[in-house]
C-alpha cells in the first residue's frame, strides 16, 4: 500500500503503558488532521511494502476477530477500547513486551477498507524540561523521556492490518519471553492467528542454508567461492525477481549432487525444499547488492556487484606465495570521503 493511494477515515489511541498499571482508554476519536494523518500513512506504507509482513486468517475461535467483524462507525471506539484492553492483559502479564501507544485505525486503499491497528512502542530518548525555580525564576534542565513515540521514518515493528471485505490478515511482529519461551504473543496470543514466515525470513533461511552447506565442503577461509556464491544469488534475484531453491542449487552446487541433497535435506526441515522466495522491498534483496571485503590487515573494500562481474573492472589475483592481490582497474578518478 502507497501512502498516497489511503484514505483515513477514523482513527483513536490508547496508551499501554505497563508502569501505570491499568491501560489509559481513550473516550473520542481524534482529529485526523494533515500531518497525523501523513504519520499514520507513512507507517502504514513502510510496513505493507516491507518483506517482514506475514498474510494470515483468524481461527474461527479468535475474539479479536468476532470484535472486528462486528465493528462499524457507532461501536469504533468501544471496539478499539476492548482490543487494548485485551492486548494490556497480555503485556502486563510478560513483562518483556514494551509498552506503547495504540493507533487504532479505519482506512480505505483502492476502494477496500481496513481496520489497522499500529502498536507504537516506546523509545528513550533525551529532552528539555522547564520549571519555575522557588525565588520565581526559571529552570532549564534535560530530562529522560521513557515515552517517546517512533518518528515517521521509522518502521513500526508490531502491528496488523485486516481487510475487512475478506478477513485476510497483513501483519509484521516480534517475539518476545513469554512464560519463560520467546513466542509471536500478537499472532498466537492476542490474534489467534497461524502466521507463515516472512518473505524475508525464507530469503535469510536459504541463504544461510547454502552457506552452511558450503562451509561444511569448503571451509570457512575460501572467500572466492563465497563471493561467487553470492553473485549467483544475486544475479537470480535480478532475472527473476525471485530465489527458487531449485535454481539455487543448479547455479551455486552445479558439480556437486551431494551438496545440492545436503541443501535439500536442510531446507526440508522448514518445507523449503521446493520453495521459490518472492521478496518485493529492494531493501531487502539490498545485501546482496555488494560484495564487502576486509583484509587481514584491516583493509575494506566495498565492490558493487556489476562492478565485481566485470573482469575490466576488477581482477583477484593468487600469487605465488599463497597471498591475493586484488587489482582495480581502469580508474577514471579518485575520491576521499
Amino acid at each position: 500500500m502507497k501512502a498516497d493511494d489511503l484514505l483515513m477515515k477514523i482513527g483513536i489511541v490508547h496508551i499501554l503503558d505497563s508502569m501505570v498499571g491499568v491501560p489509559v482508554l481513550s473516550d473520542q476519536p481524534i482529529d485526523m488532521g494533515s500531518n497525523l494523518c501523513d504519520f499514520l500513512k507513512s507507517h502504514i506504507e513502510k510496513i505493507t511494502e516491507s518483506d517482514d509482513i506475514k498474510k494470515c486468517q483468524f481461527s474461527e475461535e479468535s475474539e479479536v476477530k468476532q470484535l472486528i467483524q462486528n465493528c462499524n462507525a457507532e461501536n469504533f471506539v468501544e471496539t478499539s477500547r476492548q482490543l487494548c484492553q485485551k492486548l494490556y492483559g497480555i503485556m502486563n502479564a510478560n513483562i518483556d513486551i514494551p509498552a506503547a501507544d495504540v493507533a487504532v485505525v479505519v482506512f480505505s486503499c483502492e476502494q477496500t477498507d481496513y481496520f489497522g491497528f499500529l502498536k507504537l512502542n516506546y523509545k528513550t530518548h533525551y529532552t528539555h524540561a522547564t520549571r519555575p525555580t522557588d525565588e520565581g525564576g526559571n529552570l532549564n534542565d534535560i530530562i529522560l523521556q521513557k515515552a517517546i513515540l517512533p518518528s515517521a521514518g521509522q518502521k513500526l515493528s508490531e502491528a496488523f492490518f485486516v481487510n475487512l471485505s475478506n478477513g485476510e490478515i497483513v501483519l509484521t511482529e516480534k517475539k518476545y519471553e513469554i512464560n519463560g519461551e520467546k513466542r509471536l504473543y500478537l499472532s498466537e496470543i492476542f490474534l489467534e492467528c497461524h502466521a507463515p514466515m516472512s518473505q524475508k525470513t525464507r530469503l535469510d533461511i536459504v541463504t544461510r542454508a547454502v552457506e552452511q552447506v558450503n562451509k561444511k565442503y569448503y571451509g570457512d577461509q575460501d572467500t572466492e567461492r563465497k563471493m561467487e556464491i553470492k553473485k549467483a544469488i544475486y544475479e537470480e534475484l535480478e532475472e527473476t525477481g525471485t530465489l527458487a531453491v531449485e535454481a539455487v542449487k543448479e547455479k551455486v552446487f552445479k558439480d556437486s549432487p551431494q551438496m545440492q541433497a545436503d541443501l535439500e535435506e536442510k531446507l526440508e526441515k522448514y518445507n523449503m525444499a521446493k520453495e521459490v522466495v518472492m521478496p518485493k522491498s529492494e531493501a531487502t534483496i539490498k545485501k546482496f547488492a555488494k560484495q564487502h571485503l576486509t583484509t587481514d590487515t584491516g583493509i575494506e573494500i566495498t565492490i558493487p556487484m556489476e562492478e565485481y562481474k566485470d573482469p575490466d573492472k576488477v581482477e583477484f589475483i593468487t600469487n605465488e606465495d599463497g597471498t591475493i592481490s586484488v587489482l582495480i582497474k581502469n580508474i577514471g578518478h579518485l575520491s576521499s570521503k
